[in-house]
C-alpha cells in the first residue's frame, strides 16, 4: 500500500469508519460558556491532556477499567455536535479542528497543546500504522507516511496550518497553549498551571497533596501504557500499542539526514515570523547524525 487510505469528505481527510455526518455535525455545534475544549493536532498528547482533565474534575480519581476516555471526554467530529450537547456540564470536548472550524464562544476554554513536528510525525505514523480499519496501511513505510505528512496529507491536514493560527491565539485569557515537551519535563508544573487556568474550584483541588499527587502519578506514561483499553479501541497483537514511547526526540531514531533537512525547510519557512518559531529548543529540533 503505498499510501494510508482515507474518507475524502468536503477536502478533509477523515480516518475510514468516521461518519461524515458526525463531523459536519461537530462543525455546527454552538460552545458554550461552560465548555472546556482540548485542541490538539493529531498525536500531540491529546489522551494525555484527557486523562489529566479528567482527573482534576474527578478529585483525582483515575479512570477506571471499563470505561473509555472518548466517551468521557468526546472527540467533537467523530461523535457530532448532538452527542457533544447532551453531556452534562460543565463539558470537557476533545477536537482536532482548525482553529478557524473550531467551535468558538468567548467564556469556553480552550487547552491547546503543541507537539514538535519530528515527533509528532513518528507517533503519528505508528498510529496510522496501528488502526487498520481507519487507515488499511498495517505494512505501511515510514518512508511512504513521511511525504504524506510533509504534504499535508493525513487526516486534519496539514500541521503547520493547524498550528499557527493557534498559536496566534495563545496570549487570550480564555487559551491555555502547552507543549508536549513542557509538560514531559515539568508535568507537576503542567497541572498546575492547567488547574489555575480552570478556576478556583481546580486551584482548591490541586492543594490537597493526595489529590495532586494522584494525577502526576496516574498521568505518566508508566501508568498510561497498561490497560489501554481506556484510551482506544483494541489494535492487533503485533502492532504498536496506542501509548507506544511518550519520548522526546525518538524521531532521531526514524528520519534520515534527508528527511530531517526536509522537514526542517519546511518548519523555518511557515513558522518564519512567527511565535511558533521559537517553541521548541535547537535541541529537540537538532537534525545531525
Amino acid at each position: 500500500m503505498a499510501k494510508p487510505s482515507y474518507t475524502l469528505h468536503k477536502n478533509f481527510r477523515l480516518p475510514m469508519g468516521f461518519p461524515p455526518e458526525c463531523f459536519d455535525s461537530g462543525l455546527t455545534y454552538q460552545a458554550q460558556a461552560g465548555d472546556t475544549f482540548i485542541v490538539t493536532y493529531p498525536k500531540c498528547g491529546t489522551t494525555w491532556m484527557q486523562h489529566i482533565l479528567w482527573m482534576l474534575h474527578h478529585d483525582g480519581m483515575p479512570l477506571p477499567l471499563g470505561k473509555n476516555i472518548n466517551l468521557e471526554v468526546p472527540h467533537l467530529e467523530e461523535v457530532g455536535g448532538e452527542f457533544v450537547a447532551a453531556l452534562p456540564e460543565p463539558r470537557f470536548i476533545k477536537t482536532h479542528l482548525t482553529y478557524e472550524l473550531t467551535p468558538y464562544h468567548p467564556e469556553a476554554k480552550y487547552i491547546y497543546v503543541a507537539r514538535n513536528p519530528f515527533d509528532c510525525a513518528v507517533s503519528f505514523y505508528y498510529h496510522t500504522k496501528g488502526f487498520i480499519k481507519h487507515y488499511d496501511f498495517a505494512e505501511g513505510t515510514f518512508d511512504k507516511f513521511f511525504l504524506c505528512f510533509l504534504a499535508g496529507e493525513v487526516d486534519w491536514g496539514d500541521y503547520f496550518e493547524h498550528l499557527i493560527p493557534w498559536v496566534e491565539q495563545k496570549n487570550k485569557p480564555n487559551v491555555l497553549f502547552l507543549t508536549y515537551e513542557v509538560m514531559k519535563s515539568d508535568p507537576k508544573a503542567a497541572i498546575i498551571d492547567l488547574a489555575h487556568f480552570l478556576g478556583h474550584a481546580y486551584v482548591k483541588k490541586i492543594e490537597n497533596l493526595q489529590i495532586l499527587e494522584s494525577v502526576l502519578d496516574h498521568t505518566s506514561f508508566a501508568r498510561m501504557s497498561k490497560d489501554q483499553s481506556r484510551w482506544s479501541s483494541q489494535r492487533p497483537a503485533h502492532l504498536t500499542n496506542f501509548i507506544r514511547k511518550g519520548e522526546v526526540g525518538d524521531w532521531k531514531s526514524h528520519f534520515s539526514a534527508a528527511q530531517a533537512q526536509q522537514l526542517t525547510q519546511k518548519f523555518r519557512e511557515k513558522t518564519k515570523g512567527t511565535e511558533a518559531a521559537n517553541l521548541w529548543s535547537q535541541e529537540i529540533l537538532d537534525f545531525r547524525f
